[in-house]
Order: C-alpha cells, then sequence, then structure tokens
C-alpha cells in the first residue's frame, strides 16, 4: 500500500515534519495588519489533532469563546475535490452528520484544503489543522500552533474573560522554552516518528528517545505539580495533549507499547488534573480522536479497526494537590 504524500521520510527511515507556511501574528497593537478584535478570527481544528487541541485549550482556559470562533472538522480523513485523490480533513455536509463537527460557516468550504486555496491560489504545501482565519481579510493568519497559543496567551486579554492567566510568563520562559523542545522533540513528535518510522534502527532510536523524555518528565513531576515548578505553564499544555492520546492511539497503532502512561504515577494523576481545569476536558474529543487515527491512517491499520479500550476515566481523583500551589 502506497504512503500518503504528506509522510515524509529521510533515507534512514526517519519521519519528518515540514515546517507550518503562514506565520503572521496578530497583535493588540490597533495600527497592526491583525489586530486583536473580538469577533475578527476564526478557529478551525480537528479534535483528533494535538497541535489543534493546544489551541482550543486556550480559547476556552482564557476565556476566548466569545471572541474567537471555533469550527472542528469531521474526525476521518476523506477526498477534499473531486478532480484528485488527495486525502484530508473534510467538513461534514450538516451538523448532524457526525456528532462535535460542523460545516464551515463562513466559507461554505468543503474542506480545509479549499481554505488554504482561497487564501493563497498558488499553494503547495500540507492542508493541516490549526487554521486561524481572518474573516475581514480573508485570509489565514497562522496555521503554527505554538505560535497561535502565544498570540492568544496575550493580545487578546482586553477582551478576554481570564486575562491574568499567563502561561508564559516572563521569568519562567526560559525554563519553559528548553522544556517545550524535549518534549516536543521526545514526545509531541516523538510518536509521530515512531508510528511511521519505516526502518527498524529509525523506530529504535525514536522509542528509545520517547521514553527517556517520558521518564523525565516523571522525574520531574514527582518533585513539583508541574513542569516549570507549581505554576501551570504552557509546557504543560503542550505535554497533555499528547499524554491524553497516548493509551487510547499511540500505544497500538505508534507501537509505543514499551510503558503506557497509566504506569507512570505522576503522569497519569498529572494528566487527570490538566484534565479537570475547567474548559479542558472539552478539548478532549475520545470518539473523533480514535476514529480519526485508527480510521485515517490505512498503511499502518489497513482495515479501520477501532480498538475496544482502555476508555480511561481522567475525571476521576488525583494526588497533586500534594504540592503547594
Amino acid at each position: 500500500m502506497d504512503r500518503p504524500t504528506w509522510i515524509q521520510i529521510s533515507d534512514t527511515g526517519d519521519f519528518k515534519r515540514n515546517p507550518s507556511t503562514f506565520r503572521n501574528f496578530i497583535s493588540k497593537d490597533p495600527s497592526s495588519q491583525f489586530p486583536a478584535e473580538s469577533g475578527r478570527y476564526h478557529l478551525y481544528i480537528a479534535y483528533a489533532c494535538p497541535w489543534a487541541a493546544r489551541c482550543l485549550a486556550y480559547i476556552y482556559i482564557k476565556g476566548l469563546q466569545n471572541a474567537v470562533g471555533v469550527t472542528a472538522v469531521k474526525s476521518k480523513w476523506g477526498r477534499t475535490k473531486d478532480t484528485d485523490d488527495h486525502m484530508g480533513w473534510v467538513f461534514p455536509s450538516s451538523s448532524t452528520e457526525e456528532s462535535g463537527a460542523e460545516p464551515d460557516p463562513l466559507n461554505g468550504a468543503r474542506s480545509i484544503r479549499d481554505l488554504y486555496e482561497l487564501a493563497s491560489t498558488n499553494y503547495s504545501g500540507r492542508y493541516t489543522v490549526p487554521v486561524l482565519w481572518d474573516k475581514k481579510l480573508k485570509t489565514i493568519v497562522s496555521n503554527e500552533s505554538s505560535e497561535i497559543i502565544r498570540m492568544l496567551n496575550t493580545e487578546f486579554n482586553d477582551i478576554a474573560d481570564n486575562p491574568t492567566l499567563d502561561l508564559y510568563p516572563s521569568h519562567l520562559q526560559s525554563q519553559i522554552d528548553e522544556i517545550n523542545e524535549c518534549v516536543y522533540d521526545g514526545i509531541n513528535n516523538g510518536v509521530y516518528k515512531c508510528g511511521f518510522a519505516v526502518k527498524q534502527g529509525a523506530y529504535d532510536e525514536a522509542v528509545k528517545n520517547l521514553y527517556q523524555a517520558l521518564d523525565k518528565c516523571e522525574e520531574i513531576l514527582s518533585k513539583q505539580r508541574y513542569l516549570c515548578g507549581n505554576t501551570i505553564t504552557e509546557a504543560d499544555i503542550r505535554l497533555f495533549v499528547t499524554l491524553i492520546r497516548f493509551d487510547e492511539v499511540y500505544a497500538v497503532h505508534f507501537k509505543c507499547n514499551k510503558k503506557l502512561i497509566r504506569e507512570y504515577p505522576n503522569l497519569l494523576n498529572y494528566t487527570k488534573e490538566i484534565f479537570q481545569i475547567p474548559g479542558m476536558s472539552g478539548t478532549v474529543n475520545m470518539d473523533h480522536i480514535k476514529r480519526h487515527y485508527y480510521g485515517s491512517h490505512p498503511t499502518l491499520n489497513q482495515y479501520g479497526i477501532i480498538p475496544v479500550g482502555p476508555n480511561i476515566d481522567y475525571s476521576t481523583t488525583h494526588d497533586r494537590d500534594r504540592f503547594s500551589m
């Protein structure tokens, strides 16, 4: 079975992730090209995608639901055009087609691909989520989640319901950046390196790095409540979106089965605590997550069979309050 064109593999069999293309920045400065205005911007997400989920998390925990609209695509990839065989994120034809997914309310787009082609007639990259859309200029502001969350953290504070929450405080930025680098390379992207490796050596290296990073986080969280101390930061949101998918998807689908998150006492309780932060549970649609991964990668799961478990209840009691805030 042919590998999808979006999966880029090196000569050594390693999975490579292409960089994002749209890198504009919304600013609180009203004279900027993209000023922070209530009702002007719209976030397109897939619940299955961890990069999109962390942007949605910021919408909820910063209290921006009334300022930035959100639309979720269908869980499984579909044909994005009738004229070719490209498979990608698509919108449902009605709000009742799939629970949690909605038709595009702004442009009537059939797919995320349509939005990219509306924004740039000569676009030739991947059609990824998240997409932060400017309704006024009818274009994509950004498709880089790490930069979108920074905008949502600071630039909308004048219209946010929770403006005092700062997930990237100045005194912790160097520490957050250091943790982010480890977590991204070893864990966030690390699970993909395991899952899409096409040579044993590439997989072995990826899985070694993944578990070294998980062990490091487990050790950190045995001594303090969050990754950068006793205050929740951007680093925690970025780690959470992978942890919440790990046992349900990555352990099976991406062959990350050396040790499960529920076997790490600190990581498990930490995941529960973040899940229970008001708004965070709304970013986790496990039905969408499982249907996407197991149903959209036929090179890994030819028949689209969805495993029955483990169905972990992250709303149960955790022990993280043993650390002072």
